[in-house]
């Protein structure tokens, strides 16, 4: 009961932090309250001498996306106007903007003039007509509004749509008669639980509901008609091979809350009221039963429909196994059961072999599966991380050309593009040949722990001398259904490594990379096996390198954030710990939060079936056993992981004489939006750690 009053004043004190806007009879919408921060005021000196070094050297040019034209022959891809520093903009300073150019696909060059829309316009999402002839591409120019730009072969530009509200995923019908993408009618926000929340006002559930849909623009005069229904809030799409129907994935709104229990449907096109469900996973049998899906793909003779199947926490955050049925639902198949990695993103290669991706224990791995269930040929395979700009781990396949294009980077490989053969894959740019290699060394670590596999990643201080004795920052990832995979430079753990850190994180079960059994094995388990996973590998780490066991700091963000409370209940091995919109009190958060879906997946039933599963893992039901100093940092619009959580935990240790602080940024979602407040966050992170683990 003093759990849930703590939860209600939290509630109402977060209230007070929220944007408030008053109409006046006539005139404008004036801004009543804007919430203000105090920003940290002495940050650490060497954050600021960490970036000077970056700039100093030669920054990465990064690649956006790249799509191969159905021929193979030429390639569209994004490229920064100029090369990035330290923290993600030009000269360290903001965004740097993407450049979209046409190259010959096996020597690409950003040599070419650029295509745009116009004088500052930003461009995104390429996409080849299916004769090649044409280039579609969202453009956003001034107005912030995005739309859909042709460009011709005669290299004539137009701007296509005329629409008002959010606009992603174009894709082509394939009859090339229009463009079909994912569309939010006059949106406020971006859609999914990512983005801040709106302010709570008038019936809760029902008012100021946004509804995505799967739209179409003719590609001639940019007619727009819908082909979803209006009731159901579609996530992802894909056109059969005649264009006469599409197959999309959608459930009842509020959609940030329902993709956990979302079904498929297909839809005649221009029909949207004659959709109808095919898969529903949560009555399906089988190993797909209860869990969720993903990445919808026809085959080329339209009689089949693949896709990623799996458990899975975040809409985006794709991985599971490969399922196939007919295009009418029937005859359901899981075409990889026990595979010790995780497929992820697919593309059919012909009517009866499958292109896909995987994560497999730190790498990325490209293969070619039979619809018998063979794996025919294993094209790639590399502790590198594969990217289009479509999805998570996705690729652009020429199924004419047979082959496939795609960004990869590792820890000491800068980003290039690639091309993928029945050969393997090599890159065929060398924009990043010069670019400054990282000053640490970032590392693979593996071990086993009570009959898994568990993989993790090690950055090594700055000019690390192994006589000498390091502190290290130990950081759990978000998810839990996702991973830290191979990046260049070790996942941002430059800083740390430039301030004198070892900077740890692994995968632990509930992860992608070791097979979908390991991704449901902290199913009722949350905060148990995986820290015992994690705890194992920095026994692991302190066997082969020099870490100061006295000084371990713990982080992270969602999951992480939650584990960054669970842990130092559990344990007292960390020093200190920084918890980022995490979650606190399983049972209140239930009743707090806007994705309560996705709960019942992980925990077997809903709190009010299963109040003691939720209890287990609670952090604010062992918060006396804490010792460890922990601040605590959450956006107040967060919908995710809501500020009360943070609030409760805070209360507690605050309470209890506990050293503690709580830190909540204003107009801010699960996803941070505003640099000041990212930068803050960093400053305050740093400080933390410094002051506690002396």
């Amino acid at each position: 009961m003093r759990t849930r009053l703590f939860a209600t004043a939290a509630l109402a004190a977060t209230s007070l932090f929220l944007s408030a806007t008053a109409q006046r009879p006539g005139s404008e919408t004036t801004n009543v309250f804007t919430p203000e921060m105090k920003f940290f005021d002495h940050p650490d000196p060497r954050i600021a001498e960490y970036e000077q070094s970056q700039r100093s050297g030669t920054p990465v040019r990064q690649i956006g996306a790249v799509e191969l034209s159905p021929d193979g022959k030429k390639l569209a891809w994004l490229v920064a106007s100029e090369p990035t520093a330290a923290g993600g903009g030009r000269n360290g300073r903001g965004r740097s903007g993407m450049q979209l150019h046409i190259s010959e696909a096996l020597a690409p060059s950003p040599t070419e003039p650029a295509i745009t829309a116009g004088e500052g316009c930003s461009s995104s999402a390429p996409r080849w007509s299916p004769n090649g002839q044409t280039l579609a591409f969202v453009a956003t120019c001034a107005d912030g509004q995005p739309q859909l730009w042709l460009r011709a072969a005669d290299g004539a530009v137009k701007q296509l749509t005329h629409i008002k509200g959010t606009l992603t995923s174009p894709t082509w019908a394939p009859d090339g008669s229009s463009i079909a993408f994912l569309y939010v009618e006059n949106a406020t926000r971006s859609a999914g639980a990512l983005a801040a929340m709106k302010p709570p006002a008038g019936i809760v559930g029902q008012d100021g509901v946004e509804i995505q849909w799967a739209a179409a623009a003719d590609a001639h005069t940019g007619n727009l008609s819908i082909l979803t229904p209006k009731t159901l809030h579609a996530y992802e799409f894909d056109w059969a091979p005649d264009a006469k129907h599409i197959a999309f994935i959608a459930s009842n709104p509020p959609g940030e809350n329902t993709w956990w229990i979302a079904q498929m449907y297909t839809a005649p096109t221009g029909q949207p009221d004659a959709a109808k469900s095919i898969l529903n996973p949560v009555t399906a049998g089988g190993s797909l039963h209860g869990l969720q899906i993903a990445v919808p793909r026809y085959s080329p003779d339209g009689k089949n429909i693949a896709f990623i199947g799996g458990l899975m926490s975040d809409q985006g955050s794709t991985g599971g196994d490969i399922y196939l049925m007919s295009a009418d639902g029937s005859g359901l198949q899981n075409l990889t059961p026990g595979r010790k990695d995780t497929p992820v993103y697919l593309g059919w290669a012909d009517p009866d072999h499958i292109l896909f991706s995987a994560y497999q224990s730190g790498k990325t791995h490209l293969g070619v599966l039979g619809t018998n269930k063979t794996e025919v040929l294993q094209l790639w395979t590399a502790p590198q991380s594969v990217a289009s700009g479509r999805a998570a781990a996705s690729f652009s396949f020429s199924t004419t050309a047979k082959i496939a294009a795609f960004v990869s980077a590792g820890p000491e490989q800068a980003p290039e593009v690639y091309i993928g053969t029945t050969h393997g894959a090599n890159a065929v740019t060398h924009l990043n040949a010069n670019a400054t290699k990282p000053t640490t060394k970032t590392l693979s670590m593996e071990w086993d722990n009570e009959g898994y596999h568990v993989q993790g990643w090690l950055t090594l201080p700055e000019n690390y001398d192994p006589a000498k004795k390091y502190p290290m920052i130990v950081s759990v990832h978000g998810g839990p259904s996702a991973q830290v995979g191979p990046s260049f430079g070790g996942a941002g753990a430059g800083l740390y490594a430039h301030l004198g850190y070892f900077y740890f994180t692994a995968n632990p079960r509930g992860s992608f990379g070791q097979g979908e059994a390991f991704v449901q094995a902290n199913r009722k388990d949350f905060g148990y096996g995986d820290l015992r996973d994690i705890l194992k590998g920095i026994d692991t780490v302190e066997k082969q390198y020099s870490v100061d066991n006295h000084r371990l700091g713990l982080t992270g963000w969602s999951y992480g954030g939650f584990m960054s409370m669970f842990a130092i209940t559990q344990t007292h091995r960390f020093r200190a710990a920084v918890a980022g919109a995490g979650i606190s009190n399983w049972q209140s958060y239930y009743g707090e939060n806007s994705i309560d879906q996705w709960m019942v997946p992980f925990f077997g039933a809903s709190v009010y079936d299963a109040p003691e599963a939720y209890a287990k893992s609670s952090a604010i039901n062992f918060i006396k056993n804490v010792e460890t100093p922990e601040l605590i940092l959450v956006g107040d619009r967060d919908g995710e992981c809501p500020a009360p959580q943070s609030y409760e935990m805070w209360h507690a240790l605050k309470a209890l004489g506990k050293k503690t602080e709580l830190v909540v940024y204003p107009n801010e979602g699960h996803g941070f939006s505003n640099p000041l407040h990212t930068q803050d966050r960093t400053a305050r992170t740093i400080a933390w750690f410094e002051d506690n683990m002396k």
